[in-house]
């Protein structure tokens, strides 16, 4: 198989390949329709942000969109521009049938994994949803509720459902970043959200890591093993 090539010739990233793919789907209400013509009336779309990044929460949403009050815009919120999203959840809480949002912490996820957390918070959303779903549009996962669902690859670039509930949780948590911000403001967060920028790598190398960040993630318990023995440097230097 031939791989992709910029016009430089150079081959894409697999994160660039990535996000081609993701453009080039069209998000829809197939699954919904589908859902709705096999008896469901209130069905949910559920996804996750932040698995990727070193710092801070992973935040989940559930959303029910009103079948009759249709939001147009609605993709994945990582094709979207800030200003989009923002205007975009504004409409989604105020039209949608029901939404709600969790979050599990940095702790929770060093303690139980980043996948677990994952399942957790969006399993905690949708058991904030009122009113209570009748079926699911999960992204790319199955969750422990009672309620028959479907899994759906790349959902949130192919479900409508999916696709407003991973806006309603990019905003949140990109908010709950921007708080964060000004009391470590070494790391750039507002800007880099907590992922692995240069920047940000390039911080926790100089100044180790901060107590939000996930300490079992690699390039975390590396940072702080590499400020330890520059700690140790410095008392042997002073000694």
């Amino acid at each position: 198989m031939q791989i992709p090539t910029n016009d430089s010739g150079k081959e894409f990233s697999a994160s660039a390949l990535k996000l081609r793919l993701l453009k080039s789907l069209k998000c829809t209400t197939k699954f919904e329709k589908a859902a709705w013509a096999g008896g469901a009336r209130r069905i949910a779309g559920v996804d996750e942000v932040g698995r990727g990044s070193l710092f801070g929460c992973v935040v989940a949403a559930a959303c029910i969109l009103n079948p009759e009050d249709r939001i147009r815009g609605l993709r994945d919120s990582k094709l979207l521009p800030e200003e989009d999203r923002d205007k975009l959840a504004a409409r989604i809480r105020a039209r949608a049938i029901g939404w709600a949002v969790a979050e599990v912490d940095v702790g929770r996820i060093d303690q139980i994994n980043i996948y677990h957390a994952s399942l957790l918070a969006m399993k905690m959303a949708v058991e904030r949803l009122s009113p209570r779903p009748d079926f699911l549009l999960v992204d790319a996962a199955v969750l422990d509720f009672d309620c028959p669902q479907q899994k759906i690859i790349h959902g949130d670039a192919l479900s409508a459902s999916i696709a407003a509930a991973s806006i309603l949780a990019k905003v949140h948590r990109d908010a709950i970043l921007r708080t964060w911000d000004p009391i470590y403001p070494q790391y750039g967060l507002a800007r880099n959200k907590g992922y692995s920028t240069p920047h940000h790598k390039r911080a926790l190398c100089e100044y180790g890591p901060s107590p939000m960040h996930r300490q079992s993630y690699a390039p975390v318990a590396a940072a702080g093993d590499l400020q330890q023995r520059l700690d140790f440097l410095d008392e042997e230097s002073e000694c």
